[in-house]
């Protein structure tokens, strides 16, 4: 028989007991695991395990990159968007993840099914020329092209890449023509540069330094917003007298949505610690890229702002994929 004393112990300990399970499980309690949407190799995945490695340090748990290529980035988006909004699957995207949807059909949409968390990165391009052309900068190129409408062609790694969407921006904004060339990659449009078969290209800023060096291309502005400190003698477009035309591509973390928003400033935190470490600046540096963090507000507006942006390019250039 038990006794008042005993009573009132047992019952503290049940309620002791349903206020433990009431209690929210530490987080990350196990884990975490970061999809990423292209095999390993290459300045996304770079990025990712950079991330990977110093937010796993922060928040005390292993974080996995995940690589898994395929489907325009649909796979990477369907495993993450399934998973449990709990903060232990996440997504990396880069800026392609917002336009190629205007472009292709997709199946998800970033702000619609997930919930933003922070950028991590951004990276410039470069307008560069063939040395034949006597274009030597930005706006010695747009009075030639407006002297020869339609006579010089500029390269792209393939229609919808940011090669392609830089290109148009710059010749809407520059009131200026060219004919647009795919190509099944960066490599083959670089042979042809240096042939001469195209004179014009928007490559990215770190793939292109060392032909630049070599004397194979001639470097005329970068694409970002300010000066890249790769190449810090050259001018932003905008700076070189062409109003509107920037082109960055980004890297960024996404949640499942409904994620709870402690989890998703934690991570967000979590990412401006682990890219603004010291190592990680001088590695992303080596891929001539910059840390750019933000607020999940921030990046969603950043996003909506990036969409609103290539939707109106995309169709005043009357870009379609075959």
């Amino acid at each position: 028989m038990m006794t008042i004393q005993s009573t009132i112990v047992a019952v503290a300990l049940l309620l002791a007991a349903s206020a433990a399970l009431a209690q929210p499980a530490k987080y990350p309690n196990r884990p975490i695991r970061a999809v990423v949407s292209i095999a390993p190799g290459g300045t996304m995945d770079t990025i990712s395990r950079a991330l990977a490695q110093r937010l796993g340090e922060d928040l005390g748990q292993t974080v996995v990159v995940d690589n898994r290529p395929g489907a325009g980035g649909n796979i990477a988006m369907e495993i993450t968007a399934a998973a449990a909004p709990d903060g232990h699957s996440l997504l990396i995207i880069s800026a392609t993840s917002v336009f190629h949807p205007l472009l292709y059909k997709a199946r998800f949409d970033v702000l619609r099914d997930f919930a933003p968390v922070s950028q991590m990165s951004a990276q410039g391009y470069i307008v560069i020329v063939h040395p034949s052309l006597p274009a030597r900068s930005i706006l010695e190129l747009v009075k030639y092209l407006k002297t020869n409408p339609g006579k010089l062609n500029f390269a792209s790694s393939g229609i919808g890449s940011p090669m392609h969407l830089i290109g148009e921006l710059f010749m809407v904004n520059s009131g200026t023509r060219m004919t647009h060339v795919p190509y099944k990659g960066i490599g083959p449009a670089y042979a042809d540069l240096f042939a001469g078969t195209i004179e014009v290209g928007f490559p990215a800023i770190v793939s292109s330094v060392p032909h630049i060096r070599a004397g194979r291309l001639r470097p005329l502005a970068v694409t970002l917003p300010q000066r890249s400190p790769v190449v810090p003698e050259l001018p932003t477009i905008v700076e070189a007298g062409v109003p509107g035309v920037v082109m960055v591509n980004w890297y960024g973390l996404l949640a499942p949505l409904n994620t709870p928003r402690a989890i998703i400033e934690r991570l967000s935190q979590g990412v401006k610690v682990s890219m603004t470490h010291p190592e990680v600046v001088k590695r992303l540096a080596a891929d001539g890229s910059d840390a750019v963090t933000s607020t999940p507000e921030q990046f969603r507006a950043h996003i909506a702002d990036e969409r609103d942006k290539w939707t109106k390019v995309i169709r005043n250039a009357g870009i379609r994929v075959q």
